[in-house]
């Protein structure tokens, strides 16, 4: 119950860039010392910023939003968009699957496929392939190696970049922290941009999968141009003016 009452917290937080103590206790029918200690436990995971009588959402461009916080948010969202994206591979495809909450969701969505070659860079993906499917008939998987984020379970790094540099794929499934009309694609980590940028230089066809909440948002290491992308897969939150503009720019947009 705590770690779903500090979720909430953390959710009314970002939504309004701040949260009170008087109102944690009255949303939540918490005391006040439950209500900071709430506050002290997320401020200490780095995930909001303790001020006097409440806290703040005050975080730069270059914080990440640890993987366990980012696997439970928006999950039937992402849910949805895995499954669209899934409907978009063939049996018989190569496909990249980049890092990622949302691109894991594709991973978990690959039941009625087959012969599949499937790389990947996400340690959550490849142990969620190795778990669920036959790597005789159903998936053949490649690893890009490199060096582990410990943070995100990816591989970063000359290795994962070279592999992909050296393999081409059908279709490459993207993760990303931020879209942007005027930054482009945009993630948290540089070392995780450098690996996505040499993905979208080497496949046939970029398929970004991304809620809503990344619309407009710019995070700190660019990616790549929009003109890199073929299609976006996103849901119904996403900002109809900037949907508009990326399917006017000859971007196919799906909506989950």
């Amino acid at each position: 119950m705590r770690a779903d009452r500090q979720q909430h917290i953390l959710e009314l937080v970002q939504q309004n860039n701040r949260i009170s103590v008087v109102e944690i206790c009255t949303r939540f029918g918490v005391s006040e010392m439950t209500a900071r200690r709430d506050l002290q436990e997320l401020d200490r995971e780095g995930l909001l910023r303790r001020v006097h009588g409440g806290a703040i959402y005050n975080l730069g461009r270059s914080y990440e939003p640890p993987l366990k916080i980012r696997t439970k948010k928006r999950f039937n969202q992402k849910k949805a968009i895995g499954q669209r994206a899934a409907e978009l591979i063939l049996d018989g495809d190569s496909i990249a699957l980049d890092i990622g909450t949302t691109t894991l969701e594709i991973a978990r969505s690959l039941h009625d496929k087959r012969n599949l070659t499937v790389v990947t860079a996400g340690l959550p993906i490849a142990n969620e392939i190795v778990a669920s499917y036959s790597l005789e008939s159903d998936i053949r998987l490649i690893m890009t190696g490199g060096v582990v984020r410990s943070s995100e379970l990816s591989m970063v790094g000359a290795f994962a970049s070279r592999m992909y540099t050296e393999l081409h794929v059908d279709k490459a499934f993207v993760g990303i922290a931020g879209i942007s009309l005027e930054s482009g694609l945009t993630e948290y980590s540089l070392e995780d941009a450098s690996v996505k940028w040499s993905l979208l230089k080497s496949v046939s066809q970029v398929i970004v999968v991304a809620d809503g909440s990344k619309f407009g948002k710019t995070a700190f290491a660019s990616v790549g141009p929009l003109d890199a992308v073929h299609t976006i897969i996103t849901d119904s939150s996403a900002p109809p003016d900037i949907l508009g503009a990326l399917t006017t720019s000859g971007i196919e947009v799906l909506i989950a």
